[in-house]
């Protein structure tokens, strides 16, 4: 199993099985004691705004705040600053732990010794 899991999600609500797959994903890596990173870009972006999670409905899934509770109790959640910035997102908007970085820290991540690098 590799050392770290780094996962992007690129969907929002605009693709909800994708969505709801990246932040299981995450939530079981990290509840089966893999180091997580995930990274929202595109339309997950907002994803990283408080009560915005809770919008987020797709049947037979995980309540997304729950994942998300999950992967910061554990891991890590980081918004793409490109993305944040296009949506008027700022440092002081987000979930608390939810960290703003760029493409650069992201294949910083995906690149170190042991990390596998997932996108949805």
């Amino acid at each position: 199993m590799p050392k770290k899991l780094v996962i992007k999600v690129t969907a929002g609500a605009d693709a909800p099985e994708r969505c709801s797959q990246a932040f299981t994903v995450a939530a079981v890596a990290v509840a089966s004691g893999v180091e997580v990173s995930l990274w929202l870009t595109g339309e997950s972006a907002w994803f990283a705004l408080p009560g915005r999670a809770a919008e987020f409905e797709l049947p037979h899934s995980a309540p997304l705040p729950d994942l998300i509770d999950s992967i910061l109790a554990g891991g890590g959640i980081t918004l793409c600053t490109q993305c944040a910035a296009r949506r008027d997102i700022t440092e002081q908007d987000v979930l608390e732990g939810v960290r703003i970085a760029g493409a650069q820290v992201f294949v910083q991540e995906a690149m170190s010794d042991g990390a596998q690098a997932l996108v949805y």
